[in-house]
């Protein structure tokens, strides 16, 4: 398992070294810091608008659920933005090893293809955990200025890290096919991009098909959790797109082991 962390610490220094992992964080948090930004205004302004109205006609505001206003909106653009930015993470894991010689020596040395799986997407993995930790100053301001509910907010975050990890074990796949870093970006984006759109054949395709595509869609199982429902069937459904890719990416090196 050191080996493992070895692995994985290289790599996870390496996105520090390049500007890959600084232009990642500035766009993460920048585009995460305007959609929060704009939900809670819209929030405030819809706010002051009711209780102006409640006033005018002596009566009662409507009470507005900051989750349903903020919180959740936040959640999903957090997901949408994860998907742009996972294959700016993942498509060097690989791809860079093998342009420059220095997976057959990686491959070559007392390593398992696991090992050298695991340690790459640990890499991404910890580099998307920085990003998400970028983001807790704006559900501190959530709770000083309002009560949200504490359960959408951690289901919310468990399903990010969920579909995070499971873009990330698909991305590391992709970059281990090819020695091209922009093909195996935009590769890894059109993948993650069909996984997240292929619900929209469902009332194309009615009946058994249709419900089979609708299941493979990634943004579907995350509704349930940003809503605060956690169906373990949406944690098989990551889970299961993370060993698979994982082991696809494994099988991938061993092959890559026997050619060399």
């Amino acid at each position: 398992m050191s080996t493992t962390w070895a692995i994985a610490w290289r790599e996870f220094r390496s996105y520090f070294v390049s500007p890959i992992g600084y232009v990642v964080l500035a766009l993460f948090l920048l585009l995460t810091g305007y959609f929060y930004y704009s939900s809670l205004i819209e929030f405030v302004n819809r706010s002051l608008l009711f209780d102006q109205q409640a006033g005018m006609m002596s009566g009662d505001a409507p009470k507005m659920n900051i989750n349903e206003w903020v919180i959740r909106p936040f959640f999903f653009n957090l997901s949408v933005i994860t998907l742009f930015l996972v294959p700016m993470i993942t498509m060097r894991l690989l791809c860079e090893e093998k342009k420059t010689g220095t997976i057959e020596l990686l491959m070559t040395s007392p390593v398992t293809e696991l090992q050298v799986t695991l340690g790459k997407f640990l890499a991404g993995f910890g580099l998307y955990g920085v990003m998400l930790l970028g983001t807790l100053p704006a559900m501190v301001i959530s709770f000083v200025y309002s009560r949200p509910d504490l359960g959408p907010i951690l289901t919310g975050y468990l399903g990010l890290i969920l579909i995070a990890a499971a873009c990330l074990a698909l991305g590391t796949l992709v970059s281990s096919l090819t020695e091209n870093q922009i093909v195996a970006g935009f590769a890894s984006f059109a993948l993650l991009l069909l996984l997240w759109l292929v619900h929209w054949a469902e009332d194309l395709t009615p009946g058994p098909t249709g419900s089979v595509l609708s299941y493979l869609s990634v943004v579907r199982h995350f509704e349930d959790m940003s809503k605060g429902v956690l169906d373990t069937r949406d944690v098989i459904f990551y889970l299961s797109l993370i060993v698979c890719g994982l082991f696809a990416t494994m099988r991938a090196l061993e092959s890559g082991r026997w050619r060399s």
